[in-house]
């Protein structure tokens, strides 16, 4: 008989990951009777034919929200100590003081964090988070559709979400193994671990060396190495589309070498729309010393901002916009859904860009997978003042540090250095792929390609 496997989504970041990829159909050539256990708003039956089991009840216990908030900040104060680094306190969000609401708020979690500043401390706060939850509405919800459905084994998409508590604890609670997957290379050191699970699937041997470092209740034992899906698309030749198709469906010039600049969110890069400028204006300095370039502007698709507009208005002659497709179906960050399009939209930006720039994100591995090189930008803008946050605090956070050297991407220290760098690559004197082939797979694994078959794999071994 088939083993019925429940693929949790306690919000849709796992969309991409989990529901566009193979994993899939990998799982079903295994024999696995696979269920959507869907707490998104995106109709993975209606979109995708897939058999789903829909959550409703998307309540969460009023004080979830403040005591999870305090225990980041404990974790955050405890990873300080222990380990003597200044760079933990850099990972909180300041709290709110606007109107007596958040005032009272920020009182309580301060307290919190007062009274419970300690390792036991974080274990008293778990505590409380789970007693909480089960006193949920939807923890007695869950608790039904799993006891009516009869799940061998819950994979969890992702590992913080407060969505996903009450929901894992009524399955835990039914003596239902629970699964999960950690979404990002950046969560562990963060504090970024909401949920707790029999095991964990993590992306390296780095993540799992951290997740054993700042999580000392979890055992080596329940923590698996499989790599990350998010990376498969880009070694899928089928979405590869040829370079006149590409740049006629997006209205490219045919003529032009296409930058792709790739946008950030606006707490990682606020100042991000004059890095732009100041990549506009090297190509537009390029261009009249006889090179033809262009430049693909894809934003970050939780920017909601319109701070580029001018920026792209001014430049429009050298700035051609390809937004990702993804659809926003509230105001949060993580109300932002992917479109599957995105997968093939993603894979062609790269193949027919030379190379990207940024601000510290992934998407140097999008590109190094295509065997093309990165540019981070790493120095203040002009505008920077009191109040804004700078770009250079990001590369002191922990997950730079897996860098096997400062090769690994091209560093822009200065404005002025841009059209040299730029310059440099496009003549091929110039390159960060060999080295950020090396981080890519210190990051994301040996098996870029397999993650999802090792995922099942790995579920396989816990049900045997």
């Amino acid at each position: 008989m088939k083993k019925k496997v429940f693929i949790f989504f306690p919000d849709g970041v796992g969309l991409r990951n989990f529901a566009f990829t193979d994993f899939k159909p990998i799982g079903e050539k295994m024999g696995f009777d696979i269920t959507y256990w869907n707490n998104t708003v995106f109709s993975l039956k209606d979109n995708l034919g897939f058999n789903e089991l829909k959550i409703e009840n998307h309540q969460i216990h009023p004080l979830t929200p403040l005591y999870s908030r305090a225990r980041k900040h404990i974790e955050l104060n405890v990873s300080k100590k222990k380990f003597n680094d200044e760079v933990y306190p850099t990972y909180k969000f300041p709290f709110s003081n606007k109107g007596i609401k958040n005032i009272f708020k920020t009182l309580f979690i301060r307290l919190l964090i007062g009274f419970n500043n300690s390792e036991k401390g974080i274990e008293r706060i778990r505590k409380k988070i789970n007693a909480f939850e089960r006193k949920n509405s939807k923890y007695a919800y869950c608790k039904a559709q799993l006891e009516e459905n009869k799940p061998d084994l819950i994979f969890c998409t992702t590992q913080r979400a407060t969505q996903a508590i009450s929901a894992l604890l009524a399955a835990k609670d039914l003596g239902i193994p629970t699964v999960c997957f950690v979404y990002s290379w950046d969560n562990v050191p963060k504090a970024m671990q909401v949920v707790e699970t029999d095991y964990y699937c993590v992306w390296s041997d780095l993540m799992k060396e951290q997740v054993l470092q700042y999580y000392p209740f979890v055992n080596k034992e329940q923590v698996f190495v499989t790599g990350t899906p998010q990376f498969e698309p880009h070694f899928d030749k089928s979405l590869g589309q040829i370079r006149e198709d590409f740049f006629k469906k997006y209205n490219l010039d045919a003529n032009k070498k296409y930058i792709c600049f790739s946008g950030d969110d606006e707490t990682t890069s606020p100042l991000d729309q004059y890095y732009l400028e100041d990549l506009a204006n090297a190509v537009r300095n390029l261009n009249s010393k006889g090179y033809n370039l262009g430049i693909i502007y894809r934003k970050c698709p939780v920017d909601f901002t319109n701070r580029y507009d001018d920026v792209i208005e001014a430049n429009k002659d050298i700035i051609d916009v390809l937004n990702p497709i993804w659809k926003q179906v509230g105001s949060m960050w993580n109300d932002v859904l992917p479109a599957k399009e995105d997968l093939k939209m993603l894979y062609n930006v790269c193949e027919h860009s030379e190379f990207v720039t940024n601000v510290c994100s992934s998407t140097v591995f999008d590109f190094v997978a295509h065997s093309k090189p990165c540019i981070y930008y790493n120095y203040e803008q002009p505008q920077l003042q009191k109040g804004i946050r700078d770009i250079g605090q990001n590369y002191k956070y922990v997950h730079f540090r897996s860098m096997p050297s400062d090769k690994a991407v091209v560093f822009c220290t200065d404005k002025q250095d841009i059209e040299g760098l730029v310059k440099r690559i496009l003549d091929g004197a110039l390159t960060n792929v060999e080295e950020g082939l090396k981080w890519f797979e210190i990051v994301a694994g040996k098996t870029p390609t397999k993650a999802s078959e090792n995922i099942w794999k790995v579920i396989d071994s816990i049900l045997k």
